[in-house]
């Protein structure tokens, strides 16, 4: 019993979608807030696009530059945050026991990725429009299906957080941090972000192609750049990266 005008004491957890909204916040204020994720996120994105496309360095083929490269620099933008930001800070939050206090919390670990996702996905709207702002100001002619490049966008962030977070997950933070930034740089080089696929030999070709971050740069061209329709092959390779990442992560992270 209490005295009349005093409350009683009620523990318990807050609602699930309150936590995972304020999980989310801090992630994304936590993301803002590293230089190194800005580099990666913002920095070399947009320089490349500037770069490239008012010096003429790279062979694009016909038209403006800015219309090949913009596609590809959206998807670097994408890789940046769902793989190689993601990779770095989760596996760093593994070795420090972040992650395991955060599962010892009240908020499922299903949560906390939910979170890390919802983080992710924040990002990379405001990266897509200042990346979007940027090409406009260079004479960035974007054509095709919205829709289409929805899809693509998400498919290649699911692709690339599964690969990220399995990277995260299984290797120690030190290996995260160097093979997270080797792979960004590698695809970078052959991923068809500002060299075209058709200057790589027939047989390196195919196999590039096979890549996310190929299917995804060449996907939002084929729509933006060539006013495609569903560009079902990119997606589909997409789709078959996203699940096998997503799963293998779920099945292989270490929370310690």
């Amino acid at each position: 019993m209490t005295a009349t005008g005093t409350h009683s004491p009620r523990p318990g957890a807050a609602p699930l979608a309150r936590m995972i909204g304020a999980q989310a916040a801090l992630e994304t204020k936590m993301l803002l807030r590293n230089g190194e994720q800005l580099l990666l996120t913002v920095v070399i994105p947009t320089l490349l696009l500037v770069l490239f496309s008012t010096v003429d360095v790279v062979d694009t083929g016909d038209g403006e530059a800015v219309d090949f490269l913009a596609p590809g620099v959206l998807a670097l933008a994408v890789m940046s945050t769902a793989f190689t930001g993601q990779a770095i800070a989760t596996g760093f939050e593994r070795r420090y026991g972040v992650l395991k206090r955060l599962a010892a919390s009240p908020l499922p670990r299903w949560g906390l990725m939910t979170a890390k996702t919802l983080s992710v996905l924040v990002t990379e709207v405001l990266q897509v429009a200042l990346v979007t702002v940027i090409a406009l100001a260079l004479g960035w002619s974007p054509r095709g299906n919205p829709f289409a490049v929805f899809l693509l966008l998400l498919l290649g962030t699911a692709a690339f957080s599964g690969l990220g977070l399995l990277m995260a997950g299984t290797l120690k933070a030190e290996a995260t941090l160097a093979a997270a930034n080797l792979v960004f740089l590698l695809l970078l080089v052959g991923g068809g972000v500002v060299v075209p696929l058709e200057e790589f030999p027939d047989a390196a070709r195919d196999v590039l192609g096979l890549l996310p971050i190929s299917a995804l740069s060449e996907g939002l061209r084929d729509v933006l750049k060539d006013g495609a329709g569903m560009p079902w092959g990119c997606l589909g390779i997409l789709a078959v990266w996203a699940v096998a990442g997503l799963a293998a992560a779920g099945k292989f992270f270490r929370w310690e």
